[in-house]
């Protein structure tokens, strides 16, 4: 495994129009009451009424190529509007993992069939996805995969549970990591990725509540449930490495360092009229998260050249989760005393803020990915 060179991408002036489209349209949004800001809203911020009127913009599925429903633009265009759907804590979560992680791998392992038929449901918000990877009792040992797929006539009896997935109760398919042969102990062979319809029988899926009552993550089990032969995505047995390449994805985008972004821009908001003393510490958090940005970028750009992104995406993941913790315990420090939409908006952001540093792998985890990434291991 090789890290690609993360060397600095130079704006192009077409970003800038983009990205005033993107706050405009937010603003007549806002406006409308169309949506509340929140917290985690890639996350938790499930709307399919706001989903469907982004990708009535084009701004769902932009890098799906037009023949398959997309738009055809590049990781840098998207990067830009999700970038601004997440400062504005837009509801993004019904259609964030199907345009983040779904659709690269059915352009890169998908059959003709599967493209057509998934791409453009996709692309439209009407086809939304989870993801089965974790299990129970695995922790982030994502090779300990114990869900089988055993071959009948017809397609794969699936059977076996996972956990944490996000939005399972709201989405209408799940890409499943089972292994379909071999043995337990095989670890990386033998896995295979399934796409599975989640109103098919055989599927229950039971809600895992938060400390605040919030619903979305949930645990999914398959009990001989038959998923079409045709619904296997790529090759039998290569699901480790599809996996891996597809957490490239999951790992470099800016919701890994702005999932907490309301946070800042409501305390920008209340330094600007004198109602908390602008600490030095703040200017601190502003470079870093420009940091991250620029380091998010760069793996965009990498994405954009096709090229593996594993290490420099785990990077971009592990600092950008400590800094978003590091700033939510300093603006609650900052906001003790304060009451009002910002306090809110921390007391989310701290509900919230355990989850930061384990989905998508903890930072155990993720230095491991970077070490091999740098040759070191």
């Amino acid at each position: 495994m090789t890290a690609p060179t993360l060397s600095a991408v130079v704006p192009d002036p077409s970003w800038r129009e983009l990205r005033q489209q993107v706050r405009t349209f937010l603003d007549g949004e806002l406006a409308a009451r169309r949506f509340e800001p929140g917290i985690d809203g890639w996350l938790t911020g499930w709307s399919d009424t706001f989903s469907r009127s982004l990708a009535e913009q084009g701004w769902v599925g932009m890098t799906i190529p037009r023949q398959y429903g997309g738009h055809g633009r590049s990781h840098f265009e998207r990067f830009v509007v999700t970038e601004e759907l997440l400062i504005a804590g837009a509801p993004v979560a019904a259609h964030w993992i199907a345009d983040r992680q779904v659709a690269p791998s059915l352009l890169r392992y998908g059959t003709e069939e599967q493209k057509k038929e998934l791409l453009p449901a996709i692309a439209a918000a009407e086809c939304t996805f989870a993801i089965g990877m974790s299990e129970p009792d695995s922790g982030s040992d994502l090779a300990s995969v114990r869900t089988r797929a055993v071959p009948v006539d017809g397609g794969w009896l699936l059977n076996g549970t996972k956990v944490w997935t996000s939005g399972a109760h709201g989405a209408t398919k799940i890409l499943v990591l089972a292994r379909t042969s071999g043995n337990h102990g095989d670890r990386h062979r033998g896995l295979s990725q399934l796409i599975v319809d989640l109103r098919a029988p055989g599927i229950e899926i039971v809600p895992i509540e938060s400390l605040d009552g919030g619903h979305h993550f949930n645990e999914v089990v398959f009990t001989d449930c038959l998923v079409p032969t045709e619904n296997l995505l790529g090759s039998e047995g290569q699901g480790w490495k599809q996996v891996t390449e597809e957490l490239g994805f999951e790992r470099s985008g800016p919701e890994r360092f702005l999932s907490a972004a309301l946070v800042v821009r409501l305390l920008i908001e209340h330094v600007a009229r004198g109602e908390i003393s602008p600490e030095p510490v703040l200017g601190q958090f502003l470079a870093r998260l420009h940091g991250l940005h620029q380091m998010s970028l760069s793996v965009a750009a990498a994405l954009d050249r096709g090229e593996n992104a594993d290490a420099a995406a785990a990077m971009v993941k592990m600092l950008g989760t400590a800094t978003e913790g590091d700033l939510v315990q300093t603006a609650d420090y900052l906001t003790a005393t304060l009451s009002g939409p910002l306090r809110d908006a921390v007391t989310w952001a701290t509900v919230q803020r355990p989850g930061f540093t384990l989905r998508g792998g903890t930072n155990e985890v993720l230095a491991g990915v970077i070490a091999r990434g740098l040759g070191l291991r």
